[in-house]
């Protein structure tokens, strides 16, 4: 539901657009998932597996649930992120992988068989008779695989290639990139910034934090006015960082034409950059994660951050009920927003028995969320407290299990990051991509005072390794609050809890897989296909390899992390090979 008086779109500018042929309305600087919350649209499609309804979970690129198919006149865009496409005029969505609706599956029979399709199934199963494979079996398996469809006409649509060069890559524009960019710029060095958002702040854009005393989004306007001043700085909206490569090249795409409902022939639909740099500052921030309990995939489950994105930057409510499970201090500012905001928080339940919370709502605290209700959408959650457990009204549960740094660039090379136990997560190691340097949450500070001190000191350095005299940048008076997290992974209990809600993994798979002597991470990912998802476990991975650990009497270091490849967010093949079609792929040879 929308929320008066509240976010960055602009409500006299109506947009009209579709999903699965009904027809809704949004605002200029809605995306997709907060035009689809604010028509209280909560399903928006179903698991691979099991075909389980699911709903949006969070308001990023790490988005495993809502992913829909565009379709731009003879044209169709599959699997694209609801959470990151801009809302234009004219939009036409549909959901994937449901038949012949995305309220009645006939699918949906697969999660009634899920004892017989448990971890492992296609290994175990598809062995006899062995004819089989090539006449039944695979036939089956890959009409059944994948996500959406293309389009069965020649994709038409621009694509191209690029290069740039720089001094230094700034690789997120949140409060870390935008300070770093500023100190480099002031420099005189050559800069880069790089965002995936169509617009620079970040995180701030989210929150309801002061700078300097005055609204986070006057400081930002001051450093974009100062940034897009500079002949050195080169500001790249719309643009994500996929890879980091050898000798200082970084790979990135621009979505130029994603907001557009009927873009200039001749303006390329997406374009691939190779950068080359001589230093990078890594500022992409981090990733929130969930807390797995049983029957924890219902639409109306998402994360607290997201839930406050929602409220905050677009005026939205995904539900007029709201409860907050966490186990970090952080989720509390979601409760606090949501109240602000004139809507009702059923509970605030904290794991944390000494966790000190200062709101006015009902809060429970050593508690935990150990059922849902509600199968297309939430309507209940079940919670433990002391021996005892009772019913409350939600139809939006804000769960955070804690924040995890956005490591996946420095481990591009084959670096491992390692374990930080002040905030339960990987951070990176340094010196792990040659030249590139991370800061900020990204580096694992999680205050907004901290995130600015150590990008601006970050910058500093870079400045004396290029050999520049770097100028003075005030650090602005904001946010120092700390950090408080109790680590905890999985409730435990009854029912299902998932990890991966995309390949419907759940944490009994995890353990049914160390079981089975698949007790390296590799070889449990495998297995149970933990994070071989489109969001490639970005939100989950954390989770199921600290689960893996438990269940092998491993510490989670010792356990360690999957391999991170690029690209960082999928990437059209027609975009990597921009310029390679027709003549382009098979030259045209004349004689001499």
């Amino acid at each position: 539901m929308r929320i008066d008086g509240k976010g960055r779109i602009d409500r006299s500018s109506a947009l009209s657009f579709s999903f699965d042929g009904q027809a809704l309305n949004g605002c200029v600087g809605d995306t997709l998932a907060s035009a689809l919350l604010a028509n209280d649209v909560t399903l928006v499609g179903r698991s691979f597996k099991y075909h389980r309804p699911r709903g949006i979970v969070t308001a990023g690129s790490e988005e495993p649930n809502a992913l829909v198919t565009i379709n731009r006149g003879n044209a169709q865009d599959p699997n694209v992120r609801a959470t990151t496409q801009p809302l234009y005029d004219g939009l036409t969505a549909k959901s994937q992988n449901a038949w012949p609706s995305l309220q009645f599956d006939a699918l949906a029979m697969n999660d009634l068989m899920s004892p017989f399709f448990s971890a492992g199934f296609y290994y175990k199963t598809f062995m006899w008779p062995k004819p089989f494979w090539e006449k039944v079996y695979e036939p089956f398996i890959r009409r059944a695989a994948g996500l959406g469809a293309l389009a069965p006409d020649h994709d038409e649509e621009k694509y191209e290639k690029a290069y740039a060069h720089c001094d230094v890559l700034v690789i997120g524009g949140g409060p870390a990139g935008l300070i770093s960019a500023l100190t480099l710029g002031r420099a005189g060095l050559d800069v880069i910034i790089a965002d995936e958002g169509r617009e620079l702040g970040g995180r701030l854009l989210s929150e309801t934090e002061d700078i300097d005393g005055a609204p986070a989004d006057v400081w930002i306007d001051g450093v974009f006015e100062e940034l897009s001043s500079m002949a050195n700085v080169r500001l790249m909206l719309d643009t994500t960082v996929t890879g980091a490569y050898d000798r200082g090249d970084y790979g990135a795409l621009t979505r130029n034409t994603a907001a557009m409902a009927t873009p200039s022939v001749d303006l390329p639909r997406e374009t691939f950059w190779r950068i080359a740099t001589k230093r990078a500052v890594l500022a992409a921030g981090a990733l929130e994660r969930s807390i797995a309990f049983p029957n924890n995939d219902r639409p109306g489950i998402m994360h607290a951050g997201s839930v406050r994105t929602y409220v905050n930057r677009y005026g939205v409510s995904a539900g007029d009920k709201v409860a907050i499970f966490a186990n970090n201090n952080d989720a509390h500012r979601t409760a606090q927003d949501m109240m602000d905001a004139g809507v009702e928080v059923t509970a605030l339940i904290d794991v944390r028995g000494e966790a000190a919370i200062d709101i006015d709502c009902p809060t429970f605290t050593g508690a935990s969320v150990v059922g849902t209700k509600g199968r297309k959408g939430l309507q209940r959650i079940q919670v433990e407290s002391g021996g005892d457990t009772q019913w409350i009204d939600a139809n939006c549960l804000a769960v955070s299990g804690g924040w995890n740094p956005s490591v996946h660039m420095t481990c591009h090379l084959n670096g491992r990051p390692e374990w930080s136990e002040g905030i339960a997560s990987f951070i990176p190691v340094k010196d792990a991509v040659p030249g590139l340097t991370a800061c900020g949450s990204a580096a694992g500070h999680m205050s907004t005072l901290a995130v600015i001190r150590d990008a601006v000191a970050v910058a500093r350095q870079i400045c004396g390794d290029l050999g520049v005299k770097a100028k003075a940048v005030k650090v602005p008076k904001t946010d120092d609050a700390a950090y408080e997290i109790s680590a905890l992974w999985d409730v435990g209990g009854d029912g299902r809890a998932w990890l991966d809600l995309q390949n419907d993994v759940t944490t009994k798979d995890v353990r049914q897989a160390a079981k089975e002597s698949f007790r390296s991470v590799e070889h449990m990912k495998r297995y149970t296909t933990q994070g071989m998802a489109t969001d490639q476990g970005k939100s989950s991975n954390i989770s199921a390899l600290a689960i893996l650990a438990d269940a092998t009497d491993r510490t989670i270091p010792e356990t360690g992390t999957t391999t991170f490849r690029p690209p960082y967010v999928p990437v059209a093949l027609a975009a990597l090979g921009a310029g390679g079609s027709r003549k382009g792929f098979a030259p045209e040879r004349f004689t001499t």
